[in-house]
């Protein structure tokens, strides 16, 4: 069953800095995880009807199951990922994996 791995980064401290190294520097990391089917990337706007959010960007990683998730995280890609994810994630900033139901 496909899972996703969701990516929530709260709000930091420098939006543009920190833009600027996501795109130029985690993504290329991102699309080089083996198995990975698909990746969304969106920019949070804000909460329902205009009010504010804690959050900056949302990222979803798609794998075929379960296992392909934890192997792509376990390559030295992933060590790579993750470690980049640790020195640039804001304080606030979450993972959840789940399953795809429909």
């Amino acid at each position: 069953m496909t899972v996703k791995l969701t990516v929530i980064y709260a709000e930091p401290e420098d939006a543009g800095a920190f833009d600027k190294h996501y795109f130029e520097v985690h993504v290329p990391l991102v699309d080089s995880l083996p198995g990975l089917q698909r990746t969304e990337i969106s920019k949070v706007s804000g909460g329902p009807m205009g009010s504010p959010s804690p959050y900056h960007l949302v990222a979803e990683l798609y794998f075929a199951d379960e296992d392909a998730l934890n192997a792509a995280l376990a390559t030295p890609e992933g060590g790579a990922m993750g470690k980049d994810f640790g020195a640039i994630a804001p304080k606030g900033s979450l993972m959840t994996v789940s399953e795809i139901t429909e």
